[in-house]
This record gives C-alpha cells, sequence and structure tokens, in this order.
C-alpha cells in the first residue's frame, strides 16, 4: 500500500534500536524523509546507514531527547516536521517502595513531560500547513499495569490522558495524535528484562523467555517490524480519521473487550 507521505518530513526520537528503529526505517521506506536520534553512536550509525537504503534524506541528532538541548537539537535538523515520533527510554523495574522524589521527577520528566514538550513545540505548525501525524510509543502497562514499571505505567498512563483531550482540539487542523502500546516485543530491552529476572529467580533467561512467550495468546514475541508497520499506518494520508486512540499490540496478551 502506498501511504501517501512521500517526501514528508518525521522526526523519531530514541530511533537507534528496538521500536523507535523500526518505527523509523517502516517510514523511510515509506519515503518519508528521517530525524534520527539517540545516545549510542554506534547504534545510530547502522540504523542511519538502513534507512539511508530507502533512498531518503537522513538526519542524525545524538543527544538526550529529555533535555532542551537535545529538544531543541531535534528541532534545527527538522524545523517543520509533519510526522513525530515520540519515544523514550523508562524507568528500570523497581519496587515502588524504593523510588525516591528524584527517580519521581526523573521517570515523569522522561515519559510524560517530554513527549508533551516536543508536541507543544510542533503542533501548531502542522496545523497551519494542514497535516500532522503524532505517535506516541507508550505500553500496554497503561492498562494492565506490571508491578514494578509503577512509574513507567503511571507516567505514560497520564500522557495517555493529557493527550485524550488535546488530541481533540487541534483534530480539525488535519493533525491526528495516537498512541501505540506495545506489549512483549523481541527487543534488547526485553531480553535485559530477562536477564535481570534470572538473577532473582536463578532460572535462565531462556527459561524465563520461553515461558513469557507461552503465557501469550500469540504464542510468541512481537517482532520490531511489525509495530513498525502499524505506526508507519497511523502516520500515513490514509489515518486522518483516527485520533485521540490507543492501539494495544499486544499479541493478545491483555484480556480486555474494550
Amino acid at each position: 500500500m502506498d501511504l501517501g507521505i512521500k517526501g514528508r518530513k518525521a522526526i523519531v526520537c530514541a530511533s537507534s534500536r528496538g521500536l523507535g528503529r523500526a518505527c523509523a526505517l517502516a517510514l523511510a521506506e515509506a519515503g518519508v524523509d528521517i530525524v534520527i536520534n539517540g545516545r549510542d553512536e554506534a547504534q545510530l550509525a547502522k540504523t542511519e546507514s538502513d534507512a539511508r537504503a530507502f533512498g531518503v534524506n537522513v538526519s542524525v541528532v545524538m543527544a538526550d531527547v529529555s533535555t532542551p538541548e537535545g529538544q531543541q537539537a531535534l528541532f534545527a535538523a527538522c524545523p517543520e516536521p509533519d510526522i513525530l515520533v515520540n519515544n523514550n527510554g523508562g524507568p528500570p523495574f523497581k519496587d515502588f517502595r524504593e523510588i525516591d522524589r528524584e527517580a519521581m521527577l526523573a521517570g515523569v520528566t522522561m515519559n510524560m513531560v517530554t513527549p508533551m514538550e516536543l508536541i507543544r513545540a510542533c503542533v501548531d505548525g502542522m496545523g497551519e500547513r494542514g497535516f500532522g501525524r503524532i505517535v506516541n510509543i507508550t505500553s500496554s502497562s497503561v492498562v494492565s499495569p506490571i508491578a514494578g514499571l509503577d512509574l513507567s505505567s503511571g507516567a505514560r498512563a497520564g500522557l495517555t490522558s493529557f493527550l485524550a483531550g488535546v488530541s481533540r482540539t487541534v483534530a480539525p487542523t488535519g493533525v491526528t495524535i495516537n498512541q501505540i502500546m506495545p506489549g512483549a516485543f523481541d527487543t534488547d530491552r526485553l531480553r535485559g528484562g530477562f536477564q535481570f529476572a534470572s538473577k532473582r529467580t536463578g532460572k535462565s533467561p531462556e527459561e524465563l523467555a520461553e515461558a513469557r512467550a507461552k503465557s501469550i495468546p500469540a504464542q510468541r514475541f512481537g517482532q520490531p517490524e511489525e509495530f513498525g508497520a502499524a505506526c508507519a499506518f497511523l502516520c500515513s494520508a490514509h489515518a486522518g480519521y483516527i485520533t485521540g486512540q490507543n492501539l494495544l499490540i499486544d499479541g493478545g496478551a491483555v484480556n480486555k473487550a474494550f
């Protein structure tokens, strides 16, 4: 399917690896010029090379997207984005009793305040030009909380509620705002979680991964490419009537009807 966004410009945050990288590559395949971002120079270089293979322009911004300097660098590389994909790392697994005030503020900054700031910086320009697609990568834990990820879940749930109203105010300008809530995707973050759990349980990471996969109705982990394709569609010319929505992609793991 031609997504109708060839020649558009996108900023994809935290896109050197994992789900952010998958979104960047899917947009590049659709003909979108992209700005990729991360803090790992080697990973950024690989993603840049892979994206350029689609014949699009690729700019690289090595920075922490949660800092004012990082955000300024993104918009310096792409002053008038048509597409913004918000993504950022989340707080690590930790019992809520061990989270102090400083960690709380850092988690909320990463997973709620940062995407709000980036949206505020570009949404009016998108509206003036009559086209905008904003996709926020959150988590299935927004609707099915995971003990130990309470700070991440809470911050992303706050972002979701905040944008539920915002998305409807900008809809008349041709700008859509949606969230994708990933479940278990085969990424470095997921595998790192199994390594962490292995130290606590004494079970091997392979055992833990197999048990987790079997607990999912689809009987497997999602592939990042599947996620990237969904993101690209929400950014497409065909998705202009989809806004204020939360797309759960988890292989059926969250057992709910609505």
